[in-house]
């Protein structure tokens, strides 16, 4: 005999388009039914040693509601509201019954682990935007980088994490978000595992690319993901916790990079053909966040309202059980039940499309089917982006995401820039000219340090084991000289006059003389390739300044995470980036380095808000069977505008700093502006 009360077998009723979890429901249809055995045990196991006076509300005696209470009233008042609604969509719902379920469902221990486990991914995508900047110092002398090599590799990260965005964004969709963020994750620590190894130009920008194509998915995804296991008043403040690991990111890649790089005895060699120096061990230290993320994901689940959308009703049961249970026992409560008995999610034809299409022909026809069909439904989703509905709305974030991703990502390359350049000033303006001195007989065993010689004579000397730096000969002789073991940074030889002169394993090489008169004078066993500079290319100013712009973040990520359900996501993303572009009217104060450095922080810790306020909006504006496609494809705008911006802002540093001054601030004004014309997404259940 069946039992009467088995409740938890999947149903599928003819005439319907919908999954249902057992038999009849309450007068909402959503079920919420317990087993009158279970109801019975659960009471005995939930009043057993309690009196019921014990039970008393803490807060009652001062007016409070219980928690309870207020859940139970906002429910009544959704229930209310459907009721007097004439139709009711089968998504709509689902999203009614799903933030009910979360609401059973509390916030507790999973959605604290889940949180730690994706704001590693999130502080893995924090750390690749640095890796490149701290390595390419030594990296430029290692791999023999000229300056276009070097514009490139820093260009091609960026359109690599646009391209992986939109990507897996899309695919997040239709695949899962889990499933995809393993995925990213994976191929991004193994081309990041290679990169460090490859000892050409050619391979290194190959594995960064595709290092960078994996990374890129992160963002969209782990904010699409975690955020469809928060309930209504806990979104706001929790995604914008978990941007903080963004800033985390920040300031481990600068820690490690200035613990690790400048130390190059942390390295190894295998002849002349494998160098692997300190920078490349730093690769694989910044990996770790990437790798550890990967390891926690295998022990999480899928989201259970991706399963719903795609007709998976048994998995996602089972994983919202999961939930429920992992945090009432974490909070000492194992005997609250799982009452749920009845989920509503409509099945869509595409999924039975791939099912049909994937039983027959060969392996590869199968192959082909499945990734075609899944292009369409990815170009399918991009497509209803711009649908009647959602039009405007994805208009709006699209100019709002390119405005502050061109403004903060410029002014991020500009400030080092600047300092940079003002350091180059300040050591131009203290170089030493020496007009028409003579020496003869002297053998130099002193280094030469930014210096400018004009008009000298130089003969039988003798230039042994030193290094130039920044030294430039003019219009000079030198007569039966010898230059022996020679290391030169930025030092030329410009229309000299060379007589009998010995070049001995110099690095002094033809493109360094320029229109010189060489007579009698040879070039003995020149060093080779590029070499290390240890001094001049690894100054702690690089690391300095980008730890304390990740550092200034954190009292804006907390104030905004505060008050991103008090105020609203609107107020504080206009306001923010309002804030923000007065802000850069400061910089044309920016006469010294610890001025810039000072409103870079400034800059960093106002902006910060605004980030968090853009990310909330974009989770809460789309519905769940978009939500990462749009995700993704407005982060893939954000990194084209950072490549822009940052090309821009950087070609007019030692030019002017209007330009760039006027450009951000057009660009925060126009967008804050914008964005007080979003619609205010707080107390909505999500999509």
């Amino acid at each position: 005999m069946a039992d009467p009360y088995q409740n938890n077998v999947y149903q599928q009723q003819g005439g319907d388009s919908y999954g249902t979890y057992g038999e009849g429901g309450g007068p909402d249809g959503y079920g919420y039914q317990m087993d009158p055995r279970e109801e019975e045990d659960a009471a005995s196991d939930a009043t057993e040693g309690h009196d019921e006076e014990d039970q008393m509300y803490e807060g009652e005696y001062q007016g409070i509601p219980h928690p309870d209470e207020v859940k139970a009233a906002q429910r009544a008042a959704r229930a209310k509201a459907r009721s007097a609604r004439t139709a009711v969509s089968e998504l709509e719902e689902l999203s009614e019954q799903y933030e009910d379920i979360m609401e059973d469902c509390g916030h507790g221990k999973f959605q604290w682990t889940l949180f730690v486990v994706l704001g590693l991914a999130l502080m893995a995508d924090g750390v690749e935007c640095f890796v490149v900047a701290f390595v390419l110092p030594s990296a430029e002398k290692d791999l023999c980088l000229s300056n276009a090599e070097k514009g490139m590799l820093g260009l091609t990260v960026f359109v690599s994490m646009m391209v992986g965005a939109f990507l897996w964004g899309g695919l997040a969709d239709k695949v899962g978000r889990r499933r995809c963020l393993i995925v990213a994750l994976a191929i991004n620590c193994v081309f990041a595992f290679l990169s460090s190894f490859a000892q050409g130009y050619g391979f290194f920008l190959f594995f960064r690319v595709l290092s960078g194509v994996g990374i890129g998915g992160t963002v969209p995804i782990v904010y699409t993901y975690f955020s469809e296991f928060l309930q209504m008043d806990k979104r706001g403040e929790h995604l914008s916790w978990l941007c903080m690991f963004w800033m985390i990111g920040g300031i481990y890649a600068s820690f490690t990079a200035w613990g690790i790089i400048p130390r190059y005895g942390w390295g190894f060699s295998m002849g002349t053909e494998f160098q692997f120096h300190s920078w490349r061990v730093f690769i694989l230290v910044a990996a770790l966040p990437a790798i550890t993320s990967l390891v926690g994901l295998t022990f999480m689940p899928e989201s259970p309202r991706f399963l719903l959308e795609n007709a998976k009703h048994d998995e996602a049961w089972m994983i919202l059980k999961q939930v429920h249970d992992t945090n009432w026992r974490a909070k000492g409560q194992p005997e609250k039940v799982f009452t749920v008995t009845h989920i509503k999610a409509p099945k869509t034809a595409e999924d039975e499309f791939i099912e049909i299409q994937s039983a027959t022909g060969t392996s590869v026809q199968r192959w082909a089917v499945r990734s075609l069909t899944l292009c369409k439904l990815v170009l399918k989703n991009v497509a209803s982006l711009v649908s009647a509905e959602l039009r405007l709305a994805t208009l709006f974030m699209a100019v709002i995401w390119f405005c502050m991703a061109f403004s903060y990502y410029g002014l991020s390359v500009w400030f080092p820039d600047m300092i940079k350049h003002l350091q180059y000033e300040e050591y131009k303006s203290k170089v030493k000219v020496l007009h028409r001195e003579r020496v003869e007989n002297f053998h130099f065993n002193f280094s030469l340090e930014n210096q400018i010689h004009t008009e000298g004579e130089y003969i039988h000397d003798k230039f042994i084991r030193i290094e130039m730096k920044s030294v430039k000969f003019e219009d000079s002789l030198f007569e039966d000289c010898h230059f022996e073991d020679i290391r030169s940074t930025d030092t030329v030889f410009e229309n000299c006059t060379i007589r009998s002169t010995l070049f001995t394993n110099t690095d002094l090489w033809e493109e360094k003389f320029i229109n010189c008169r060489m007579e009698n004078s040879s070039f003995e066993h020149n060093k080779q390739g590029c070499h290390l500079d240890h001094d001049e290319e690894n100054d702690v100013l690089i690391y300095l300044v980008s730890f304390l712009g990740s550092l200034a973040v954190l009292p804006g990520n907390i104030i905004s995470a505060l008050f991103m359900e008090k105020i609203g996501r609107v107020k504080i993303i206009g306001g923010s980036m309002l804030i923000s572009a007065g802000c850069t009217f400061f910089l044309f104060l920016s006469f010294s380095q610890s001025a810039i450095i000072a409103l870079q922080c400034l800059f960093c810790g106002v902006s910060v808000a605004a980030w968090n306020g853009i990310e909330v909006v974009t989770v809460e504006l789309y519905p769940a069977s978009i939500r990462a496609t749009a995700f993704g494809l407005l982060n893939a705008l954000c990194k084209l505008a950072a490549v822009l911006g940052s090309s821009i802002f950087s070609s007019f540093v030692g030019v002017t700093t209007a330009v760039p001054i006027l450009l951000s601030f057009a660009a925060l004004t126009g967008g804050g502006l914008l964005a007080l014309k979003l619609p205010d997404t707080r107390g909505k259940i999500l999509q």
